[in-house]
């Protein structure tokens, strides 16, 4: 495959840097907020008391000897990385660890009351359940044939700032005004790429769940509704992960959401449940989509199915990052190059909340800097579409 340019891996141990907050700040509001959702008992209790010393103060401790993913985790770098401190490796990779072993402190994995029990569940069922999808959902109804598909990819776009992680960090990013205009643009390429009677198949790559996965659901219907594919496959996290990842149990509240819902969006709702049970539309929950790796760094068989679509649609931060490598890329580093490794055509829906940007013009990086610093990248409030054909 091409070469890509390299640039030095992101690592949070630079103070005052936005990887630095969010191990320092994030990650233990996360503990405190997983704590007062469910009443766990003394020895949960304990374990998620060890966890927040360990990620402020210690250093990476391996999984229990009989952790189901001991293994996979030790050839993702878990075997090197222990006993170091969770500044002193790639963020990505202790960003994620830290997930895995917040499920471990839960008993998300050994058999008693709380294996398998979601401990973000609460708060995803809460933005669902919110009055504002109810309002998105009606805004359905007013869309006329040539606004529709527009309108939804951009709803699949912003939709990612109702990232739950992401508002713990930023009180704001709920209420503020999206920006006008997209800092990148390559929406007429995306476009092209799923033509009206295709016969191809899209590959969706979910982020959060809620009010997220919702118009990216919704996006999946109206391409198959409208023959633009004729299969669908979106993947989600095997488990629970980064606060409000998607799984296949939000999934279902999604469907379930939407058939509830009056007008246009129980019609989506019928045609994803329909397509479902055809098998038209497949959800997949690869143990790769929890990895803290870059996708460069796929196994073989994820590889040849992403291989097969006609478009794979990259939504979200995380797998932005994951997409282009979780490095400090001058923002002009063009985004062919560094995905040129990706095994088809490939598309990023993301709104801005880290520091890895890639694809974008000179004039557009200067007046973004002069206008806002380098708080652009981060605030959650400048997004992107970005294609490699």
């Amino acid at each position: 495959m091409p070469h890509a340019p390299s640039a030095p891996v992101i690592l949070g141990n630079e103070p005052g840097s936005f990887p630095h907050s969010v191990l320092a700040e994030r990650h233990p509001a996360i503990i405190r907020q997983v704590r007062e959702a469910f009443p766990y008992g003394p020895a949960t209790h304990r374990a998620l008391d060890a966890l927040l010393d360990s990620c402020t103060k210690g250093v990476i401790e391996p999984l229990p000897a009989a952790a189901p993913d001991q293994g996979r985790w030790n050839a993702w770098g878990l075997t090197p990385y222990a006993g170091r401190s969770w500044y002193d490796v790639p963020w990505l990779w202790s960003e994620s660890y830290f997930y895995r072993q917040l499920l471990e402190a839960v008993g998300y994995f050994e058999p008693g009351p709380w294996q398998g029990i979601d401990p973000f569940r609460p708060f995803k069922l809460a933005e669902l359940d919110a009055p504002e999808t109810d309002e998105e959902l009606a805004a359905l109804d007013g869309l006329s044939p040539r606004e529709t598909g527009p309108a939804l990819l951009h709803g699949s776009l912003w939709g990612n700032r109702a990232d739950l992680g992401f508002r713990l960090s930023d009180a704001s990013a709920g209420t503020a005004a999206a920006v006008p205009g997209l800092v990148a643009d390559d929406s007429d390429a995306l476009w092209s790429l799923l033509p009206p009677s295709g016969t191809g198949t899209l590959c969706l790559i979910a982020d959060n769940a809620g009010r997220e996965l919702v118009p990216d659901l919704l996006l999946i219907a109206h391409l198959l509704d409208a023959g633009r594919v004729e299969r669908a496959v979106l993947h989600v996290k095997p488990h629970p992960y980064y606060v409000s990842d998607a799984t296949p149990a939000d999934v279902l509240d999604a469907l379930r959401r939407l058939a509830a819902a009056p007008g246009t969006a129980a019609s989506y709702g019928r045609t994803l449940w329909s397509a479902m049970t055809d098998g038209r539309l497949a959800v997949r929950a690869h143990p790769f989509s929890c990895a803290p790796l870059p996708y460069a760094d796929m196994p073989g068989d994820l590889r040849a199915e992403l291989a097969g679509a006609a478009l794979t649609v990259v939504k979200g931060d995380l797998n932005y990052r994951r997409l282009v490598g979780d490095r400090r890329w001058p923002p002009t580093t063009p985004f062919a190059e560094v995905t040129a490794h990706f095994p088809g055509p490939v598309a990023a829906l993301r709104t801005l909340k880290s520091d890895v940007i890639t694809g974008l013009d000179a004039d557009t990086e200067a007046a973004l800097v002069a206008a806002e610093g380098q708080r652009w990248r981060t605030s959650g409030t400048h997004a992107l579409v970005q294609v490699r054909t």
